[in-house]
């Protein structure tokens, strides 16, 4: 799946749209400073995946500080099966300085 924009994630969260929203930022990270996505580190989500699993056929959206590690989640995610995953390139650094 196509990533998606940080203009096109703050029109949703603004709308107050449903989707599953995955932070893999460490979680001191995550406590300063949070979208309301949940949050698994990058490093944690092999361990955890089993928090997904019910989302595997529906749009999750990764996003971390910039981009790269949610990268790593996407792709991690779909060679696990899971086929709807859209990364935020840019992550909450971009998002911030909308």
């Amino acid at each position: 799946m196509e990533d998606i924009t940080v203009s096109e994630l703050k029109e949703r969260l603004d709308k107050g749209e449903k989707f599953h929203f995955l932070d893999v930022r460490e979680e001191w990270e995550f406590e300063e400073d949070n979208l309301g996505a949940n949050n698994i580190p990058l490093g944690e989500l092999p361990h955890r995946i089993g928090e997904l699993e019910k989302f595997k056929d529906e749009e999750i959206i990764v996003h971390c500080r910039s981009g790269a590690r949610s990268g790593n989640a996407k792709k991690f995610l779909e060679s696990k099966g899971f086929s709807q995953v859209r990364n935020v390139p840019g992550g909450i650094l971009a998002y911030r300085a909308l």
